[in-house]
């Protein structure tokens, strides 16, 4: 077998990941569970020919030298995927995640009306925050999407590597690529001032010089989206104060206060009966109460900002949860899961807390509160069967 096989089957198969592993069989992964393809086990030499028949000579030589490696590549023209090669105790290993070619639509997403303006805002900072996995590459792809088909703007994304490509419709686009088109992140946002953009995507803030750049980015008057690795709204806001040395933590609860709009922190949630993966959004809009709390360092009051803020579109990750969970979207212990974690952001709340919120009565709220700020119908929610486990032969 060789790689553009294994890639056909993944795309053939829904998998959102192809795992190569020395001396284990491919995998790939469907609907967040993992699934062996019935094939021999792949050696480290096989592993390493397969990716060198998809690296420039650059790209190989990268990777000798650093033993680890960020790309991406094209599947014909239907679909990308990005690709980190690295090395492990037994040999090369590589996993591809599948990127699809088109861009899928906020509709199609099923996002919150409230996403919607964030993409309609004309300065600001909007951040995409949650694990690895969780969507936020697709979440910016389509409101990066929205911005193209919609408005004239000037769009500059940096990413390391480049995922979703937009064709310009409406508005101009620009993608760099970190390593391939320019040195860093920070280099690029210094560079990015200057290139006369309205909209400006910074794939990960990853360092405080990075946050510091797309502060001040949203400061002068530009759309700045950018993403975090953080599981609440709470612990993002705390995760931007914290990069920074004490002596400027002041300074940066200021730039941040007067510049964020929104934040969004998102996972994948298994629909019931197997059929795919939906998002689950707890979302906090820049209000100017918000923005107060921000600057007069009371971060932790911003849970209950969101839980009272549902007017203005914000909405707790236990809310969003509860309202698919009564939709009857996913099932009940897909929703004990992923509330389960949200207690490691919430002390105060524990596993008897989160059964509660699932049916023991506990801070019940009318559905059409959740409803309004997911921006669902309520209703009977169609009937799903069970799929056949299809197999993963090769």
């Amino acid at each position: 077998m060789d790689i553009l096989q294994l890639l056909r089957f993944a795309i053939q198969n829904n998998a959102s990941d192809l795992h190569l592993s020395p001396m284990n069989v491919p995998i790939i992964r469907v609907h967040g569970d993992l699934k062996r393809i019935k094939a021999d086990a792949l050696q480290s030499d096989d592993i390493r020919t397969m990716l060198y028949s998809v690296m420039t000579e650059d790209q190989r030589a990268d990777f000798e030298r650093e033993m680890e490696l960020d790309f991406a590549i094209a599947y014909g023209e239907k679909a990308r995927f990005r690709v980190n090669a690295f090395t492990t105790r037994t040999g090369t290993a590589a996993v591809f995640r599948s990127i699809p070619s088109l861009v899928p639509t906020m509709e199609e997403l099923e996002l919150p009306p409230i996403m919607k303006r964030f993409a309609d805002l004309e300065k600001g900072l909007v951040l995409v925050t949650g694990p690895t996995g969780s969507g936020k590459s697709t979440t910016l792809a389509s409101m990066i999407n929205h911005i193209n088909e919609n408005d004239g703007r000037h769009i500059i994304t940096i990413e390391d590597p480049v995922e979703f490509f937009h064709t310009s419709k409406k508005s101009l686009v620009n993608h760099r690529e970190l390593g391939t088109d320019t040195k860093s992140f920070a280099r690029a946002l210094k560079s990015v001032l200057r290139e006369d953009p309205d909209v400006i995507l910074v794939g990960e803030m990853r360092d405080y010089e990075t946050i510091a750049l797309a502060l001040t980015a949203a400061e002068t008057g530009h759309l700045v989206f950018g993403t975090l690795h953080s599981n609440s709204a709470g612990k993002t806001i705390d995760r931007i104060i914290d990069a920074f040395p004490t002596g400027d933590k002041e300074m940066i609860r200021a730039m941040l206060a007067s510049s964020l709009q929104g934040v969004i922190a998102q996972t994948l949630l298994k629909k019931t009966g197997g059929e795919g993966r939906i998002g689950a959004f707890e979302i906090l809009v820049g209000t100017n109460a918000v923005r107060n709390l921000i600057r007069e360092n009371q971060v932790a009051q911003l849970y209950s900002m969101i839980q009272t803020g549902s007017r203005y579109g914000m909405i707790t990750m236990e809310d969003a949860v509860n309202g698919l969970l009564e939709q009857g979207i996913i099932d009940k212990s897909e929703a004990r899961r992923a509330l389960l974690k949200t207690t490691d952001d919430n002390e105060d709340r524990d596993a008897d807390e989160v059964s509660a919120s699932l049916g023991g009565g506990k801070r019940e709220e009318p559905v059409s509160r959740k409803a309004a700020a997911l921006g669902i119908r309520t209703g009977k929610p169609e009937e799903k069967t069970d799929t056949p486990d299809e197999g993963y032969s090769f």
